[in-house]
């Protein structure tokens, strides 16, 4: 496992951090297979690991707890996010920050977090929907500053709502932000746009989320296929959104490498940009945690294939299935 430095923190991080969101509650997902995974990934290299309390009310937040107590000796990065108190995912410029991230309500889920994963300190917390519309409001910004203050976490970031690189831009120039997580991935390019170049310049640290594009980009994907309705996935893959996957992901394998498969394209897509400090899959076998840590090995693909690849770019919009 490669190891990157997480912005302008002392964080080194892996290149392959592990995304719990599928533990909190999607199909197929049971607690044992989930701690097996985890311990195994741990003893590959991955150090860092992304929860939230909406995976499964605090569940993820739980799971993780486990493994850093398994691992006393283990340097377990842990980052999770507080969820919306309005529950409206993705944020919008007509949501006022007081009904959303309040200042009592942002601790009260911080001490929620620590409590769920039992620590005294959390390496990351992020809020996990923003609007830029919120950033010249004081009210986080001293909130943020006194949790910090308490020794209650250590660095802060946004995750960036789906498709929405732009949106955060203003928030990072106030110079509290420490890290950004978003959508990057070979469909998904928006972000190299402004995003990456900003977060160059004020030393944020990068997570590159949904690198497989949910699974569009797992050469799995096909015209038949269905999820339980339970699954968030089967709205995702709905009608709009998944015979167009079906077709770019059949044209993306006409461009992999001898004995590359498409996700191992995808993946190392995403690591050849220096800028992303590390990138979350959520890997809940075993088989596909072996598959996927093997892809940090410091090879990012050949200048050629980057430039084809680019041509895939997929600007997208937010629609009600997206999220």
């Amino acid at each position: 496992m490669k190891y990157r430095r997480f912005g302008k923190t002392d964080l080194q991080v892996s290149e392959i951090g592990h995304g719990l969101w599928g533990m909190g509650g999607w199909s197929g997902s049971d607690d044992k297979g989930s701690l097996d995974t985890l311990q195994k990934s741990l003893e590959k290299g991955c150090n860092f690991f992304d929860s939230a309390w909406a995976y499964g009310d605090g569940h993820s937040d739980q799971l993780l707890g486990k493994l850093i107590k398994n691992n006393p000796t283990a340097i377990v990065i842990a980052a999770s996010k507080i969820p919306p108190k309005n529950n409206k995912w993705p944020a919008t410029s007509s949501d006022r920050l007081k009904d959303v991230f309040p200042r009592q309500y942002v601790i009260d889920y911080t001490e929620k977090i620590l409590g769920g994963i039992g620590m005294d300190c959390l390496d990351v917390l992020q809020f996990h929907v923003w609007d830029d519309s919120w950033s010249d409001e004081d009210e986080w910004k001293q909130t943020i500053t006194d949790l910090k203050a308490k020794n209650l976490i250590r660095y802060f970031g946004l995750s960036i709502n789906r498709w929405e690189p732009w949106n955060g831009l203003k928030a990072i120039q106030s110079g509290l932000i420490d890290a950004v997580q978003v959508i990057y991935n070979i469909f998904d390019q928006a972000p190299e746009d402004q995003l990456f170049p900003l977060c160059e310049q004020m030393g944020v640290g990068v997570i590159a989320r949904v690198p497989l594009d949910e699974g569009g980009l797992s050469g799995k994907l096909t015209d038949e296929m269905r999820f339980p309705e339970t699954d968030w996935r089967a709205r995702y893959f709905g009608p709009e959104n998944l015979h167009p996957t079906v077709v770019r992901a059949n044209a993306l394998m006409e461009l992999m490498p001898e004995n590359m498969s498409l996700p191992e394209m995808a993946l190392r897509f995403v690591l050849s940009n220096k800028t992303v400090s590390t990138t979350i899959i959520g890997m809940r076998s075993l088989d596909h945690l072996q598959e996927d840590v093997g892809v940090s090995d410091g090879r990012g693909l050949p200048e050629e294939l980057l430039s084809r690849l680019r041509a895939h770019r997929w600007d997208r919009k937010i629609a009600p299935w997206s999220d």
